[in-house]
């Protein structure tokens, strides 16, 4: 049994409450459901009621002795941050590639001199499980410092049964060690290792009758990823990888026109998937197919950024109905960050999404993304008491304030775990 916690006497309590399940599209991305003089109350690490101050010292006048007061006068108040889009679990890291690619080398010119996800792949596979315990439980340590307390992690830096294997394992283990939830995705097809180079399809069988059916077994995921990609999978092939994950109960999402667009939102949509990320070079019929289906879209800009590439269509999505998500794609590569702050900024600047939309971005529709909505991404009775207070009175200060940290405390299943 937790602490009650009591956070009282918000200047806005960001609730991001709503009738339903399904995603926010459109209008309703704006509407983030705030409570002036906000309140709520969190017992056994369940939300037992929200409202405003009044209206809970009413309800809880004969309890407040039993709860632990936090006051949050002139502070905001938010669901905890959800991060629906990660490779946090890996071996290493590649700053030398950052050298490169400010010299002119592109992400493929690097990923086929050796780099990239090749390199990642030897140091994970050389990491004991410990080391990768010790070094991804860093990273989500930094994620909940920046108000994430929910985040996705794919696998996918083995490329090999024992090493995709032990990623997905150590994100088992820290599920049950680390404050963060730490939902797994299955990623065996994130690229064809070089030792099966012009071995494209039989890299592909591997994954479909050897991977699949051991991930499955040690029930190790709750998706199934591809890169759809020119020089990766084509959509033909991530197809066939995406409908075998779903035979054994995997739901589908694809890393989709990253770097040429190749198709890839139109699959997503084929395939039911939940979610298609990337997607920098989405076609119109793309984003039409996704907003017909209902496909997230979980847009990545610290990864243009870094890439120094155009971002997402981010404002052309949201007014076309695609329920839209963003992520910091913390990985060693394209973007080595843990910051969701910064990453709702960039939303702002570089694919013109309102605060608002960002904030719901980056909370309810995240968390819709890797299907955790009933549990977290708003503030509301029954779900888990994942909170943050910000050192800031509204949310678009949030925003406004560029590259800076406003976390002042965060509570996960309602313990304080940073403040």
């Amino acid at each position: 049994m937790t602490k009650i916690i009591w956070i009282k006497h918000a200047a806005q309590l960001a609730t991001l409450a709503q009738a339903g399940t399904a995603p926010r599209i459109k209008e309703a991305m704006n509407d983030l459901s705030i409570i002036e003089d906000g309140s709520i109350w969190i017992e056994d690490g369940i939300i037992r009621a929200v409202g405003t101050t009044q209206q809970l010292e009413e309800q809880f006048k004969d309890r407040a002795h039993e709860a632990e007061i936090t006051d949050a006068t002139g502070h905001l108040v938010t669901p905890g941050l959800v991060d629906p889009h990660t490779h946090v679990a890996y071996g290493g890291s590649r700053e030398r590639e950052f050298e490169m690619r400010l010299e002119g080398a592109t992400y493929m010119e690097i990923m086929n001199a050796g780099g990239g996800i090749h390199a990642t792949t030897k140091m994970t596979r050389e990491a004991t499980e410990d080391e990768l315990v010790e070094q991804t439980k860093k990273r989500l340590d930094s994620f909940l410092k920046h108000g994430v307390t929910t985040v996705e992690g794919k696998s996918g830096y083995g490329l090999d049964l024992a090493t995709e294997l032990k990623q997905l394992r150590v994100m088992k283990r820290l599920q049950q060690e680390h404050a963060i939830d730490l939902v797994p995705t299955f990623m065996g097809a994130h690229a064809v290792p070089t030792e099966f180079k012009g071995r494209e399809d039989e890299y592909i069988d591997l994954v479909v009758n050897e991977m699949l059916p051991a991930v499955v077994n040690e029930k190790l995921a709750v998706f199934n990823d591809v890169f759809c990609e020119v020089g990766v999978f084509t959509p033909e092939q991530s197809q066939r990888i995406l409908e075998a994950g779903k035979k054994y109960g995997l739901i589908p999402k694809i890393h989709a026109d990253e770097i040429e667009p190749y198709g890839g939102a139109e699959l997503a949509a084929k395939v039911g998937a939940i979610s298609a990320e990337h997607l920098l070079k989405a076609s119109d019929e793309g984003i039409k197919a996704m907003a017909d289906s209902g496909t997230i879209a979980c847009l990545l800009p610290a990864t243009a950024l870094y890439l120094r590439e155009q971002a997402a269509q981010g404002r052309k999505m949201i007014d076309a109905g695609v329920p839209v998500a963003i992520s910091t794609d913390c990985n060693p590569g394209s973007s080595p960050t843990t910051s969701m702050p910064l990453v709702m900024n960039l939303a702002c600047i570089s694919m013109r999404l309102t605060p608002a939309e960002a904030l719901t971005a980056a909370t309810y529709n995240a968390a819709c993304a890797i299907q955790m909505a009933d549990k977290t991404g708003s503030l509301e009775i029954g779900k888990q008491g994942d909170v943050v207070l910000w050192d800031i009175s509204n949310y678009q200060e949030l925003q406004y304030l560029f590259g800076v940290n406003h976390v002042k405390s965060v509570w996960k299943k309602g313990i304080k775990v940073v403040g």
